[in-house]
């Protein structure tokens, strides 16, 4: 949805409400997590993004602040059966405490042309997830796929009831990795028309084009923990200290 003020007039708080800090890297210790989950809460973000294994962790350090928790599920290839991906989900969910929860698409399927199979495939996780009121974002690895399978795949999506479409993983190593470009959001938005919303992951690691996806009227962008400060142009270290925006 196109904002009502542009991104270089936004407060840094502001700003942050678009971000989901992802704390995805498999090789993270405990101390790590802690670390860049507790700031992406300094920062503000939206919600901290986190793989299963830490969502005790997220869960105590958001608890009583305005960040929120997603979970990834079946991350990053999206290849495990339906009735897999559900019963992850529904072990995630119960919890009680998952804002969002994000979903990676059987991209293989989708550039087999498997609609069908696709559709319901995301419609089975979006009918558990939504039980707990937890949204879903479902990612369709962008880099794998021509603009017409993304399109194709947006439909799909939006007809299995997803909360929003997304870009990227930003653990694709099967081709190129430009993630959320300006033409592919642009491609998601004209075919979503307002339907479900939009998230950008993948190669926003300047405030320039942090700025002209917002512009553009992006409603969410996973963004990197060594990233986030350059977006939102503030260390880590004012983010900490409230006083400071």
């Amino acid at each position: 949805m196109k904002p009502e003020k542009k991104a270089c007039e936004m407060s840094v708080r502001e700003l942050a409400a678009y971000i989901d800090q992802s704390v995805l890297k498999p090789e993270f210790t405990q101390e790590e997590i802690k670390k860049y989950i507790q700031e992406g809460i300094d920062f503000g973000c939206k919600t901290v993004c986190v793989n299963p294994a830490s969502l005790d962790i997220a869960a105590e350090l958001t608890k009583g602040t305005e960040t929120k928790i997603c979970v990834v599920c079946d991350f990053p290839f999206g290849l495990s059966t339906t009735a897999s991906k559900v019963i992850q989900a529904e072990q995630y969910c119960k919890r009680g405490d998952i804002f969002e929860l994000d979903i990676v698409a059987n991209y293989g399927w989708i550039r087999s042309g498997l609609w069908k199979e696709v559709e319901e495939d995301i419609k089975a996780v979006c009918d558990v997830c939504h039980k707990y009121s937890t949204e879903v974002k479902v990612i369709f690895e962008t880099d794998a796929l021509t603009m017409e399978q993304i399109k194709k795949a947006t439909e799909a999506a939006i007809a299995a009831g997803a909360d929003f479409v997304k870009t990227s993983t930003g653990f694709y190593t099967g081709g190129k990795s430009d993630g959320a470009t300006v033409e592919i959001i642009q491609a998601m938005l004209e075919v979503a028309q307002g339907r479900c919303k939009i998230k950008g992951s993948g190669g926003i690691r300047d405030q320039e084009h942090f700025f002209k996806l917002i512009d553009m009227g992006i409603d969410r962008m996973g963004v990197g923990y060594r990233s986030t400060p350059v977006v939102l142009g503030v260390s880590a270290k004012d983010a900490a200290n409230k006083d400071t925006y």
